[in-house]
């Protein structure tokens, strides 16, 4: 049971994020009005460029004081700049808090077009490891000092035989970190009741990084998850599943093929933090809109929920951008506080506002209906609320 009142942080970001998160806070407040289950108290904290405007700091000290307080946050878009510039904010912040699992559902929404010829079969979950991997930062520009002295030390004590004029990243991979991914992943499919869990890596080449990912999540498997797993080989050698959870790994370009080809053998995927990253945008992209998705970032203890989209700057501010990714992620931190038949409930408007033709033009235009805006499909999913 959710407390009394709980209070959440929400962050509007850049480009289309005020429009997104201020209609989604409609949609939650509306829902937890008409179910009468807890309330919650908004708590309003900058990020992105409106906070650099404001305090010349795109990630204020007052903004990471309120996650640390209420624990849970929701997050519109912040735009993070290629090949130069300040570093990433939505990283800053994972690595800040150690939300150390990003998870994000798959599941096909009906009326969307689809590159596939049964998006219907997708119904999978991505658990990316969150705070390790590339994802570190660990580099240096090539002509930078710094990147002359690591390629210096290797090539003179450890024989390697890199150019001068290469740029430097260290890939980091942790057994601590991937054990505790791995222990969420395990717990998350036992509790939801998951067919599969399949490991996602590049083992083959890079064995010491991504094939130790591979060796330490097998390990905590059959180490501390006996009783709910069988792996692979062990029904390949006869084994009976027996309701168990099926534990198996991909190469990651194989397994990039397989979710194309036979999306609806995958139901869980663990992954690394990069190839997670590529896997979770890939398998959206095969229900036809990444716009549709909200995604989880969690630790043990603090979450932050966002839209997996991006900023879109050319249509900020027309009312014409899907809410759908902000409202399900939404509907993930309100499962996260135990609120999970408010979350049903705006899960199911949803489904009948698309049902009722009613969509923005990302949707609508597949349609064949005329596209409402941000606000107006909004109003349409509270208005189906609890119908």
């Amino acid at each position: 049971m959710a407390e009394s009142e709980r209070e959440i942080v929400f962050i509007k970001g850049d480009g289309i994020g005020p429009e997104i998160v201020d209609n989604s806070k409609r949609v939650v407040d509306a829902a937890i009005e008409k179910i009468r289950q807890g309330s919650i108290k908004w708590v309003e904290a900058l990020a992105g460029a409106e906070a650099e405007k404001k305090s010349g700091n795109r990630l204020p000290d007052e903004t990471i004081a309120a996650i640390k307080r209420c624990g849970v946050a929701i997050k519109g878009p912040i735009e993070t700049p290629v090949g130069k510039g300040f570093t990433s904010i939505n990283v800053r912040l994972r690595l800040l808090f150690d939300l150390y699992a990003n998870i994000r559902p798959v599941k096909y929404v009906p009326g969307i077009a689809s590159p596939i010829a049964h998006p219907e079969a997708i119904d999978l979950v991505v658990f990316r490891e969150n705070t390790d991997d590339l994802y570190r930062g660990i580099e240096w520009r090539y002509d930078s000092a710094e990147a002359g002295k690591v390629r210096n030390f290797l090539n003179s004590n450890l024989g390697t035989d890199i150019e001068d004029d290469s740029g430097i990243g260290i890939k980091v991979m942790g057994r601590a970190k991937t054990e505790r991914v791995t222990r969420m992943a395990l717990e998350y499919a036992i509790k939801h009741r998951r067919r599969s869990i399949t490991v996602m890596h590049k083992g083959n080449i890079m064995k010491y990084t991504e094939g130790a990912f591979r060796e330490w999540a097998y390990n905590i498997a059959k180490t501390e998850f006996r009783n709910s797993i069988v792996t692979e080989e062990e029904v390949a050698a006869g084994a009976s599943r027996n309701g168990k959870i099926l534990f198996n790994d991909r190469i990651a370009d194989n397994m990039f093929q397989q979710i194309i080809t036979r999306p609806g053998d995958y139901d869980l995927i663990l992954a690394p933090n990069l190839n997670g990253d590529y896997v979770s945008d890939a398998a959206g992209a095969l229900i036809g809109n990444i716009g549709v998705l909200g995604g989880a970032n969690i630790g043990d203890r603090y979450a932050i929920f966002e839209a997996v989209h991006g900023t879109v700057p050319k249509y900020a501010g027309q009312n014409v951008a899907n809410p759908m990714g902000m409202l399900s992620a939404c509907c993930l931190m309100l499962e996260h506080i135990g609120m999970e038949s408010v979350s049903l409930m705006i899960r199911d408007a949803i489904s009948a506002t698309l049902k009722d033709r009613i969509a923005t033009r990302d949707i609508a235009r597949f349609m064949g209906t005329a596209p409402v805006g941000t606000k107006e499909f909004s109003d349409a999913v509270i208005d189906r609320l609890g119908r």
